[in-house]
């Protein structure tokens, strides 16, 4: 990939998140209504009847191995959905982030949608433009 054409590595998060104030939400959302459903469908003896359908499957009791993977490859499309949903592309990792649990964007991204142009609103924290004086 030639790095000439690629922006460069934002500095801080503050330079690569650009959402209102009340964005949080649209997160907490995205991770505690699949959660709150999981737990729902727990108490009605859902995830007896997966493990029992799995164990019963072709594959056996070795099939529970994948289980992991599969619920941790359907947090990670969540979460970037909702990130390429507001505008965050997953797979940019400011410079001051890092390790873990910071590790997402070395990871393809599962997004089922791609990063949207999000406007800013005129209430964020504007980045101060040069003057054309300064430029020259």
């Amino acid at each position: 990939m030639d790095s000439s054409k690629s922006t460069p590595e934002p500095a801080t998060m503050e330079e690569l998140d650009h959402r209102t104030v009340p964005a949080w939400f649209l997160s907490f959302s995205a991770a505690m209504v699949p959660f709150c459903a999981f737990c729902y469908g727990h108490s009605k003896g859902v995830t007896g009847r997966v493990v029992e359908r799995v164990v019963k499957s072709p594959v056996g009791v070795y099939g529970l191995f994948a289980l992991p993977f599969v619920t941790l490859g359907m947090e990670k499309s969540i979460y970037d959905t909702v990130q390429a949903w507001q505008g965050i592309n997953p797979n940019v990792r400011p410079a001051d982030r890092g390790g873990f649990p910071s590790g997402g964007a070395a990871l393809p991204s599962f997004s089922l949608i791609p990063v949207q142009q999000v406007a800013r609103k005129l209430t964020q924290k504007q980045t101060p433009q040069p003057e054309s004086s300064e430029i020259e």
